[in-house]
């Protein structure tokens, strides 16, 4: 069930999605008028089209957003979690590697170390294998 406050952001969100769509078909008439070839019709046509999936893709990011900041306005009292706004993902707040009991895969592993001198990460798993938070059992783990 959708809190109060998400709806109205997500009527809002839908509102802004209608005038969009309304905004690309005005811009298509003008610029059909405007043409001298089919092909120059077409293309405003086309412009139209990407304009509303524009304004589509958009409507769908801000209702995930909604969802996302309810859900972490819920659970953000859950005790060793920090929300960070930024990604919008709650985290340990330790920057140590989650190690639990064998099985017990709820923490956040890191599977590489930067590189001092390149800057890319670089495993610290076996090269050729999964790395060691898959779940697969393999004879040099």
């Amino acid at each position: 069930m959708q809190s109060a406050g998400e709806k109205l952001k997500n009527v809002a969100s839908s509102a802004k999605e209608h005038i969009n769509v309304a905004k690309a078909k005005l811009e298509e008439k003008v610029e059909k008028a405007a043409a001298r070839t089919p092909e120059e019709k077409e293309i405003a046509h086309q412009r139209r089209k990407a304009k509303e999936a524009e304004a589509k893709m958009e409507l769908h990011q801000a209702k995930a957003a909604h969802a996302a900041e309810k859900f972490a306005a819920k659970h953000s009292t859950l005790p060793g979690h920090v929300h960070d706004p930024a990604t919008g993902h709650a985290g340990h707040t330790t920057t140590q590697p989650v190690v639990g009991a064998p099985g017990h895969q709820t923490g956040h592993r890191h599977i590489g170390t930067a590189d001092p001198m390149s800057g890319t990460v670089a495993p610290t798993y076996p090269l050729g294998g999964h790395p060691p938070h898959s779940g697969h059992r393999h004879k040099y783990m």
